[in-house]
């Protein structure tokens, strides 16, 4: 027996749920299937969410031919393939070219989508692929370049609710069962968006069951379901799209919301050095030199993560995330060392003042160098007046204190020493 999900599929718009801004009344893809326009795409999205579906209704409905093939085992040799074949349909047919819908195309490597080039521009065959990775990063440019990228989004609470009451009204099976539905928050939940997760979760819950009465609530859903496991990929668009959900979060002062992208994190697997690496990094370049502290404090968190293992481990990072949040902010030294670097490029190679120089030999000596050079501790206050940038720049600033109390003390410090040289 074929599971729900596929019993459920689909077979024309109609039917489909999820994806309004695509396949609504004035979707892009509902026109270009109305027009019978269709033009090579890549539907970009999570798992599922709609992308073999609306591939396999693209084709349908536009009465095309369509090969399908899965990037997981398919090669150049498989691709070859179809593309003899669609070459040899469109010397002896007049209808439009085939689909081709690769599934997971982001796993094919350069070569393997180089071979499809030609083919998709000249009209041998209409290319559909589908991918969970952003396909900026997965998809050669020349390929990308002659495709247009579809976002699909995962299914809201709605679409799920809809789909709930067609899959025990419509397929024949379940439509046989009385349903009691008490609570449906955890069957939400646990589906993530993911519409074939639902269904899969559904039919558990109707086998744990082995009866015409099924009762469906939060407690039944989590017993079956005891762990919750987060749709979380550590090497494509969720790992940066979390981390830097929680940076800003942190940036932003909210240390609720950054604790909730740490949580996310947590559950979902992420390496625990790398979540420390980034808080040692924003407590340098958001927090900086309004609270020095924070930087000594996220250092000890990398280091403490470093020795002490999950779980324990999710304690130092939440103090150290909430520690970060509450902080004052400051990005100076942050801009100070881009303004510095992007000067250093522009004005080159600058002859450093001679008194500063080191001199370790008898000719540097003779040449000047260290000569002049006024040592800080032998003056009052360990402070002398001198020059330190190169003549051509003298004055030019790059720190500039923020408006926080401990740079409002280091700009007055820099005020009294240098008087008016520096701009602050």
């Amino acid at each position: 027996m074929q599971p729900l999900a596929e019993r459920l599929r689909p077979k024309n718009l109609d039917e489909y749920i999820g994806q309004k801004h695509l396949v609504g009344d004035s979707g892009v893809l509902r026109t270009m299937i109305e027009t019978g326009k269709i033009q090579s795409i890549i539907l970009w999205g999570p798992p599922g969410v709609g992308k073999t579906t609306l591939a396999k209704i693209i084709a349908k409905s536009s009465n095309r031919q369509m090969y399908s093939l899965s990037a997981i085992s398919s090669g150049v040799k498989e691709v070859r393939e179809v593309l003899d074949k669609a070459s040899h349909q469109n010397l002896f047919n007049t209808s439009p070219s085939p689909i081709l819908f690769i599934d997971e195309i982001h796993r094919f490597s350069k070569s393997q989508q180089d071979s499809l080039l030609s083919a998709v521009e000249q009209g041998v065959v209409t290319l559909i692929g589908a991918t969970t990775e952003n396909p900026s990063f997965e998809v050669n440019s020349p390929l990308l370049s002659r495709c247009e990228v579809y976002v699909l989004k995962s299914l809201e609470q709605n679409d799920l609710d809809e789909l709930l009451k067609r899959a025990i009204s419509q397929d024949e099976i379940l439509k046989q069962k009385n349903f009691n539905i008490q609570e449906t928050k955890a069957l939400f939940r646990q589906s993530g968006g993911d519409a074939r997760k639902f269904l899969n979760i559904l039919e558990i819950i109707i086998d744990s069951q082995n009866s015409e009465n099924i009762t469906i609530n939060d407690e039944i859903v989590n017993k079956l379901l005891q762990k919750n496991t987060a749709i979380y990929d550590k090497k494509g668009d969720m790992h940066y799209d979390i981390i830097s959900a929680f940076i800003k979060s942190i940036r932003g002062s909210d240390a609720n919301a950054a604790i909730y992208y740490l949580a996310r994190m947590l559950n979902g697997g992420e390496d625990l050095k790398f979540i420390a690496r980034r808080l040692v990094i924003s407590a340098s370049e958001d927090i900086g030199l309004a609270n020095p502290n924070a930087m000594l404090l996220a250092n000890a968190c990398f280091q403490a993560v470093s020795t002490v293992g999950y779980p324990e481990s999710r304690i130092m990072l939440a103090e150290c995330t909430i520690y970060l949040a509450n902080s004052p902010k400051s990005n100076s030294a942050y801009n100070a060392i881009n303004a510095a670097m992007e000067f250093s490029k522009q004005t080159g190679d600058l002859a450093i003042p001679l008194h500063l120089r080191n001199a370790p030999t008898k000719l540097m000596e003779q040449l000047g160098y260290g000569q002049q050079y006024k040592y800080a501790h032998d003056y009052p206050g360990h402070f002398v007046d001198q020059e330190f940038l190169p003549e051509e720049i003298s004055g030019t600033t790059f720190y500039f204190p923020q408006d926080n109390a401990a740079e409002q003390k280091a700009k007055q410090t820099i005020q009294n020493l240098w008087k008016d040289k520096y701009k602050t």
